[in-house]
């Protein structure tokens, strides 16, 4: 069985896991029609492969799953509506601007306490720029369709290169589509939650 409770253990020892409880509906601002469709297969493919759905539109909040794309994060505040959509979006710009950061995500959660909404910022600085677009969607698809613990992939992403090309690492893929077993719960704050999903991760071959 394996110990998959480091997933969702935060940095401060709780443990906190949430998964989809709705369609995903994907819309990606700031790029070109390409990367458009780069992204929006690659959140296809990890809907596929956690047995979940997509759909055209969220009849609550419209698009579910916002990826904003940005070369400078004072571009958010710019963005019509968006302080609608993000509270304290000023603050979170001059947080990012101070961290220098070039990515960061955002959940939003139902009354069940699964995943409702995620909103992802992309600050395409010389590091993300470098990075093939297939490599990035896929990357951030797989870091939406589960609420993981900020410290999960800080020793190893959730990819690995294959002849060259970036794949979804077996073991993380594992997880994914344990932790969408219909069983399972939408949402769970119970470490004994991460023994029932290791039982159902098969091991990597």
């Amino acid at each position: 069985m394996q110990d998959v409770a480091p997933y969702f253990t935060r940095s401060d020892g709780a443990y906190v896991f949430a998964r989809w409880g709705r369609p995903i509906v994907p819309v990606v601002f700031g790029v070109d029609d390409a990367t458009l469709a780069v992204f929006k297969g690659a959140i296809e493919a990890v809907v596929v492969l956690a047995k979940h759905k997509m759909d055209e539109l969220d009849t609550e909040i419209g698009a579910n799953l916002m990826v904003f794309f940005c070369h400078d994060w004072a571009e958010l505040a710019e963005v019509p509506h968006l302080d609608r959509l993000v509270p304290d979006l000023v603050p979170l710009v001059a947080r990012l601007q101070q961290a220098d950061a070039n990515q960061y995500r955002i959940f939003r959660f139902d009354d069940a306490g699964g995943i409702k909404a995620a909103f992802v910022f992309l600050r395409m600085d010389d590091h993300l720029a470098q990075v093939p677009a297939d490599t990035l969607a896929l990357s951030q698809a797989v870091q939406v369709i589960l609420l993981w613990s900020d410290m999960a992939f800080t020793d190893k992403p959730p990819l690995a290169l294959m002849h060259g090309n970036a794949v979804l690492r077996p073991e993380v893929a594992d997880v994914i589509r344990a932790a969408y077993d219909p069983v399972m719960p939408q949402a769970s704050r119970d470490p004994s939650h991460a023994l029932r999903l290791g039982a159902r991760v098969q091991s990597p071959v």
